[in-house]
């Protein structure tokens, strides 16, 4: 509990102590991936080259695209592809889940989600995209990629804010999707309602992915209030992997069916692997 301005900027500094190793990790990590503007994938005012059509009314002879008329007998205009600025907002699971790592040598989940947060928000920003948290204000610039940095890093509320969600938005959920799934089918079809696209992105650990245990082993859930004694845990791992699996199968389902995207990432793994994979999905090809 908070006890006065003193508590709580000694519980800010504490949450904050960690922002220069994230901004720094982030922004090599969106170092690289090539940002840019995404278009619209229609004509209008941008830089890139969209279609020639032919010449109609309206159209001056500065719009003839000469070199292109001259192989035929009409006249045709070089459109360009319309471009705007989109509006991406990101959820990153709080839950004590999340703090979970197998090994000193790699993040946690909850560490390597801040960075790969951070990092596609850069990426956005730098390509003019309007970016935020998912239940807060979204921003442009360099300055809205602190205000992220630091919101990364302090508490937020467990539970996915549903009634957050807009229409014409990309989302960003990044969960280990591990725990009672409902959450996820209620925000999915409200997204679809909606008209919210987005993306779910699975983070796991090494031995959540590969369940490497064996003999007798104590499984204990983050708060400590749930345990499970195991004398052979190898005998496990086959129904956990095809449990995972199923769990997987149905995150693809639930996401195809809202028009969303689904994708996953091990922390073992290189994080600019799963960036890229995301960056294409919001980019011209992936967007909706």
């Amino acid at each position: 509990m908070i006890t006065g301005p003193s508590d709580l900027r000694a519980q800010a500094d504490t949450a904050s102590a960690h922002l220069p190793a994230l901004m720094l990790a982030a922004e090599r990590l969106a170092a690289m991936i090539a940002p840019g503007a995404h278009g619209l994938r229609r004509a209008g005012p941008g830089e890139d080259f969209w279609q020639y059509r032919p010449a109609g009314v309206g159209d001056g002879a500065r719009s003839i695209d000469w070199r292109r008329s001259a192989r035929s007998d009409a006249q045709f205009v070089r459109d360009r592809e319309a471009q705007t600025a989109q509006t991406v907002q990101i959820w990153l699971s709080p839950s004590p889940d999340m703090d979970f790592t197998g090994g000193s040598d790699r993040p946690t989940k909850a560490e390597r989600g801040q960075v790969l947060a951070l990092a596609l928000a850069m990426l956005l920003l730098r390509g003019g995209e309007k970016v935020g948290l998912l239940g807060q204000s979204t921003g442009t610039g360099r300055i809205q990629a602190d205000r992220l940095a630091e919101a990364l890093c302090m508490p937020r509320d467990t539970d996915f804010p549903v009634a957050e969600l807009r229409p014409d938005r990309q989302v960003i959920v990044i969960a280990d999707f591990l725990a009672d799934p409902q959450w996820i089918a209620d925000a999915l079809n409200r997204a679809a309602g909606l008209g919210t696209h987005g993306c779910l992105l699975q983070i796991l650990d090494p031995d959540e992915e590969n369940f490497p245990f064996e003999g007798a082993v104590e499984f204990r859930a983050p708060n400590a209030a749930t345990r499970h004694h195991s004398r052979d845990a190898q005998g496990l791992r086959q129904a956990y992997l095809t449990r995972l699996a199923k769990r997987r199968d149905w995150l693809h389902s639930q996401s195809a069916q809202a028009g969303w995207q689904f994708t996953h990432h091990v922390t073992s793994d290189d994080p600019a692997q799963v960036l890229g994979r995301i960056w294409a999905m919001l980019g011209p090809k992936g967007a909706h």
